[in-house]
């Protein structure tokens, strides 16, 4: 249910009191995210930007042997190199929609501090080097093109620290003591003014100007890209100005849409859900907005919405990396959606913006699943439990699971009006018995894309079925139980 809601101020109480999920987000469940920029190109996965300018790390060795020594040869000019010529964010939308997806993220800007918009407060962006087009402004037009909602991540908090590694130098070798191109003055609206962090993390000292920079960039972004989600790579940052940052979003979603609010913000829990940690990564209260886990799931049903965020692949494009099946992202909605949450899926893709074969096949085999079973993820609320069997995942953030398998006693459930829908992974000899359903009183049973009749009774011992002896589809089959009035 969406309000008419009174303006937000800047202050965690009028955040948590106005904020409500929209049903949208509440239903669509899949989303697809573009997490794509610069750090693509050498085709070497994630944080490229900071481990180049690492002495003896695996991508400082590639980037002296491929691009040359970063004092010659720096972060700035990666980002002139990249062209992204084959990118289609209109083709790429209409595959992904195609295939499921029922909200678009893109990137506006990761820890390297080059924005991928139109920006007005930061020269060093995608219009001005590089593509020379607005990357995340073609992701929005072709999402509202296509009817989806469309949202950015911003990652930009983390830059004036993660980033500060281009200060360096070799401590070793034939270019010891030579600076990074980082040192270089002419570079500081890029690379930032000499300070001493270089922790990656939040800046624990972050200078006045980086503040109001990160502010006026975000809310040109909200103002541009009218984006319905927001997502914060970590807590909200900066104390106030996070807060300022927060309430702009919302306020500005309720201009948009005739008072009410159809915005969300997603942010994380990191403390809380990396038992050990001691990151410096912002402020999370629950409430204000929708929790969401990097590579991670809950253990439980939460009672208010939220979200994982994962890759098919690497965050950053490496062929030789490791890449999820269209069974184990199956695997990973069904778990997630039953248990209230969404799953923000990135489809990794080439320096160049297009799909490899592989990313392209499973985004296609996931959409097939959905095609089938579809019925029971969409506009779905979780059931009095999320499931049953030996499979239970790790709770918290980077505990993703993708060893445990499966067995025909586990099983995953959603409901929608006075349908259960219970989600087996394995077919075993044939028969299934789902115990949750053992007590309750059941109409009729049928089996999502077949049309051949289930052979199904319950008792106290559990709901028994017969499925099909030519049992069609992949990764997971879904019984749609209806229940008596």
């Amino acid at each position: 249910m969406t309000l008419a809601l009174q303006e937000f101020s800047a202050d965690w109480d009028s955040l948590i009191a106005g904020f409500q999920c929209p049903d949208w987000f509440r239903d669509a469940k899949f989303g697809v995210w573009s997490h794509w920029g610069p750090q693509s190109l050498p085709c070497q996965g994630d944080w490229y930007a900071r481990y180049m300018y690492v002495e003896g790390h695996p991508i400082y060795n590639y980037h002296c042997r491929t691009y040359g020594h970063p004092s010659k040869v720096g972060f700035k000019d990666i980002c002139q190199q990249w062209t992204a010529d084959k990118f289609d964010a209109e083709a790429l939308v209409d595959l992904y929609k195609a295939n499921g997806a029922k909200y678009i993220m893109g990137q506006a800007a990761h820890c390297d501090n080059f924005d991928l918009w139109n920006s007005k407060h930061h020269k060093w962006n995608a219009v001005n080097y590089g593509p020379k087009q607005d990357i995340l402004g073609a992701w929005s037009r072709a999402a509202k093109n296509a009817g989806l909602p469309f949202g950015f991540s911003e990652h930009l908090a983390w830059s004036y620290s993660w980033f500060n590694v281009n200060k360096g130098c070799d401590s070793s070798g034939p270019y010891a003591g030579v600076p990074y191109d980082g040192n270089d003055p002419a570079y500081q609206d890029f690379y930032f003014e000499p300070h001493d962090d270089t922790a990656g993390q939040y800046p624990l000292n972050p200078s006045e100007a980086f503040v109001n920079s990160w502010k006026n960039r975000m809310i040109d972004a909200i103002d541009q890209l009218e984006p319905d989600i927001m997502y914060t790579d970590g807590g909200l940052p900066f104390g106030k100005t996070g807060l300022e940052v927060m309430a702009y979003f919302y306020n500005r979603s309720l201009e948009r849409n005739d008072g009410e609010l159809l915005g969300v913000y997603t942010y994380k829990d990191v403390l809380g859900r990396r038992p050990g940690s001691n990151l410096n990564i912002g402020e999370f209260r629950p409430g204000a907005g929708v929790e969401d886990l990097e590579k991670g799931v809950l253990g439980h049903i939460m009672e208010e919405p939220w979200q994982t965020d994962t890759s098919s692949g690497p965050w950053y494009y490496n062929m030789n990396d490791r890449y999820k099946t269209p069974q184990e992202i199956v695997h990973m909605l069904v778990d997630i959606v039953s248990k209230n949450g969404n799953l923000l899926l990135n489809y990794t893709q080439r320096p160049d913006g297009s799909l490899d074969e592989v990313t392209t096949w499973t985004v296609k085999e996931v959409g097939n699943w959905l095609a089938t079973n579809g019925e029971g993820i969409y506009g779905t609320r979780p059931w009095k439990t999320y499931g049953e069997g030996p499979v239970r995942f790790q709770e918290g953030e980077m505990k993703e699971d993708l060893d445990s398998e499966f067995t025909p006693k586990d099983f995953r459930f959603t409901r929608k009006d006075n349908h259960v829908y219970a989600f087996g992974f394995a077919p075993g000899n044939g028969e299934w018995c789902i115990q949750a359903l053992g007590d309750e009183k059941v109409r009729n049973v049928s089996l999502l894309g077949s049309k051949d009749s289930i052979t199904w009774h319950n008792d106290p011992g559990g709901l028994k079925v017969t499925l099909p002896k030519n049992l069609a589809g992949h990764s997971a089959w879904t019984l749609k139980v209806e229940l008596e009035d």
